[in-house]
């Protein structure tokens, strides 16, 4: 398979409970949620991921949450926000929006569940597969192509659980 893009995607970390008449887009991370993240994040670094770019949705913990991947990658990105990434987006907007960088090697993602389960198994052409996506996981897939519906290969996914230090 030629690779066209490596997609990294990075679900927010653990965010705080909303208190009464918090919008869920203002939620912020907990200290456990960047603790863990961190964790992740250091891996994913000594994996020498180096996306120019992190497409980030603009609700607050996902910000966070790629904000703390950008100062923790060598490659040092550049965050957009995108609204293709909001909890009630669809895969075929991130896919879409995926699509507009397509001049990148290396492109990280940013969001949440449920959309991000589904997402990884629109990007891998199986829409039935079910992926339990945890709160600061991060995974890698592949896709040889941007013309029509993707069909990449999961290369990896890893947990706060399997990264903890």
């Amino acid at each position: 398979m030629n690779i066209a893009m490596e997609i990294y995607i990075l679900r927010h970390g653990i965010a705080e409970e909303a208190p009464r008449g918090m919008r869920d887009a203002d939620r912020g991370l907990t200290e456990e949620g960047v603790t863990k993240l961190e964790a992740v994040l250091r891996r994913v670094r000594a994996a020498e991921v180096e996306p120019s770019i992190i497409l980030t949705s603009p609700y607050r913990r996902a910000r966070e949450t790629a904000e703390i991947a950008a100062k923790s990658l060598r490659s040092k990105p550049t965050l957009v926000d995108s609204e293709a990434l909001t909890p009630d987006s669809s895969p075929e907007a991130v896919w879409e929006e995926i699509r507009t960088h397509k001049s990148e090697d290396q492109l990280m993602i940013v969001g949440h569940e449920p959309l991000f389960g589904v997402v990884y198994a629109y990007l891998l052409g199986a829409p039935a597969l079910q992926i339990d996506v945890k709160k600061g996981s991060v995974g890698r897939i592949d896709v040889d192509r941007f013309n029509g519906p993707p069909r990449g290969i999961l290369r990896w996914l890893m947990s706060p659980k399997l990264a903890g230090d």
